[in-house]
C-alpha cells in the first residue's frame, strides 16, 4: 500500500517507519495518523517483522502538529486534523485526541519499537514516542512539550506515559516550562536511553533491532512487551507475579521453550518456531484495556 506521509519498508526482519513529510519537518496530520495506525496493524499482522524502527525524513523527526490552519487549529469544531474523526469519540461524544490514538496503537504493537530521534521532536512529534520501547537520539536532537506554551495540555495520553519513564517531577518542569531541550539533558533525563552522532543514530538503531530479530522468539519477546507495560500500573508485585506465573506456565512447555534450551546447550543458533499471529497465548496482558 502507497503511503502519502510515511515511508514503510521492511528488510531482514525489521520494519522502518519513516514521517515523511520533510518540507514541514515531518509535522503531525490527520493523514500521518491514519497511515501510522494502518503501519501498525501490518506490523503486528506480519510474522516477518520481528522489530520496529521508527524515524523521520529530512532534518527533523518531527515538529509536532502541523499549525498552517492557523489559530484554530486546535478547535474541535473548526479543525478535524487533529482529532480522531467523527466515527471516533469518548462515550459522552468528545472527539478523541489524535495523537492518542497513535500512541495506544503503539502501546498494543507486539514487536519491539525503536524510535531513532535524527532532529526535532516537538509536541505530538515527542508525545507519540513515549511508548516506544527505546528511544535514541541524534546528537543534533531537540525536544520540547511545548504545550503550555500553545495554550493546550499534554496530549497522546502523555500524562500517563511521561511520569512512568522520566519520573514525575522532570516531566513536570518540562511540561510546565513548555521549552525547548537539547539531546544530552533528553538523556540527563531518561527521555533517551542514547546520544549518537548523526551518522551513527541509525546504524544503533537498527544494531539493537538486528540483535533483537536474531536472538529472540517472537512470542516471548511480544508477552515481557506486554508484561513490562501493564506491570507499570499493576497494584502490587503479586499481580505481576500472577501474570509470571501464568505466562511460564503456558510458554513454558511450548516448542520455543524446547528450542531455546536446546539450542543453547548444543551451541547452535535457534531457530523458534512459534508466530505471533497464531502461537500468542491467551495469558498475555489485554493492554490497554479501553
Amino acid at each position: 500500500m502507497p503511503y502519502a506521509e510515511i515511508e514503510y519498508e521492511v528488510r531482514d526482519g525489521i520494519a522502518t517507519v519513516t514521517l515523511n513529510r520533510p518540507q514541514k519537518m515531518n509535522a503531525y496530520t490527520f493523514v500521518m495518523r491514519n497511515e501510522m495506525l494502518d503501519a501498525f496493524d501490518r506490523i503486528d499482522a506480519d510474522d516477518d517483522v520481528r522489530a520496529v524502527v521508527v524515524t523521520g525524513a529530512g532534518r527533523a523527526f518531527c515538529a509536532g502538529a502541523d499549525l498552517s490552519g492557523g489559530g484554530d487549529t486546535f478547535d474541535k469544531d473548526k479543525s478535524k486534523d487533529m482529532f480522531a474523526g467523527e466515527d471516533d469519540v469518548l462515550e459522552d461524544g468528545t472527539p478523541r485526541d489524535g495523537g492518542g490514538t497513535v500512541a495506544l496503537r503503539t502501546a498494543r504493537c507486539l514487536k519491539p519499537v525503536i524510535g531513532a530521534f535524527n532532529g526535532a521532536a516537538v509536541g505530538v512529534g515527542v508525545t507519540m514516542t513515549l511508548p516506544m520501547d527505546v528511544r535514541l537520539a541524534s546528537e543534533k536532537a531537540r525536544f520540547g512539550f511545548v504545550f503550555a506554551r500553545r495554550g493546550i495540555v499534554t496530549e497522546a495520553a502523555s500524562s500517563w506515559f511521561l511520569p512512568r519513564l522520566v519520573g514525575i517531577a522532570q516531566a513536570m518542569e518540562w511540561a510546565a516550562t513548555g521549552r525547548v531541550f537539547d539531546a544530552q539533558e533528553a538523556l540527563a533525563g531518561r527521555l533517551v536511553s542514547r546520544v549518537h552522532a548523526p551518522d551513527e543514530l541509525l546504524p544503533a538503531a537498527y544494531a539493537l533491532a538486528r540483535e533483537i530479530a536474531d536472538n529472540t522468539s517472537a512470542v516471548s519477546v511480544a508477552a515481557i512487551r506486554r508484561l513490562m507495560w501493564s506491570g507499570l500500573s499493576a497494584p502490587s508485585p503479586w499481580d505481576a507475579h500472577i501474570a509470571d506465573s501464568r505466562l511460564m506456565a503456558s510458554l513454558g512447555g511450548a516448542a520455543d521453550a524446547l528450542e531455546g534450551v536446546s539450542s543453547f546447550l548444543e551451541k547452535r543458533d535457534a531457530a523458534f518456531p512459534l508466530r505471533v499471529s497464531t502461537d500468542l497465548p491467551p495469558e498475555v496482558p489485554d493492554w490497554p484495556v479501553r
